[in-house]
């Protein structure tokens, strides 16, 4: 019978071991090679760095009694052999991060974009629809001349006597 509370389509995990115990949260890895790769990458980094160089180099050629890495500074070698080792693959880890996240959006964009073109097509078939629709709708100056027409009277001997109606109304004034 099964464990009160234990499911039994999840699969166990491993016993104790070195495996459960260097099991890391991707995400948070990556998280922290993010903030290391942005923090070597600031002037603050660059600023403090050189301030150590200098006082290493100085307290060990100055200070006759501090000397622990003499002339060659083959600790300060290693030292400096060490963050690169460990930077390099945190800067990586960071661009690929990056990489990631920049693909995630670049499918989203093409996703919008075509959702924005499909949209398009639609509002210009719509116009388009609207264009044939409003082509075939009676326009005012249709509907003045056909009436014009059925009462028998030819619209331009109509702007004609309008036009002499107040050419006369105009002359009586005086």
């Amino acid at each position: 019978m099964a464990e009160a509370g234990r499911r039994l389509d999840v699969p166990r995990g491993q016993a104790r071991g070195l495996g459960n115990f260097l099991r890391l949260d991707p995400d948070a890895v990556g998280r922290f090679a993010e903030g290391i790769a942005r923090f070597l990458g600031t002037g603050r980094f660059l600023a403090v760095q050189t301030i150590i160089v200098i006082a290493w180099i100085t307290l060990n050629v100055a200070a006759v009694n501090l000397r622990w890495d003499p002339y060659p500074f083959i600790l300060l070698n290693l030292a400096f052999s060490t963050q690169a080792a460990y930077a390099a693959p945190l800067i990586l880890l960071a661009q690929n991060r990056q990489a990631d996240r920049d693909r995630v959006q670049a499918e989203e964009d093409r996703a919008r974009a075509a959702s924005t073109r499909a949209d398009t097509e639609y509002l210009a078939r719509e116009l388009a629809a609207l264009r044939v629709a409003v082509g075939e709708l009676a326009t005012r100056d249709f509907i003045r001349g056909e009436l014009t027409r059925l009462v028998g009277e030819d619209p331009d001997k109509r702007d004609e006597k309008a036009r002499k109606k107040k050419d006369r109304e105009s002359a009586r004034q005086p």
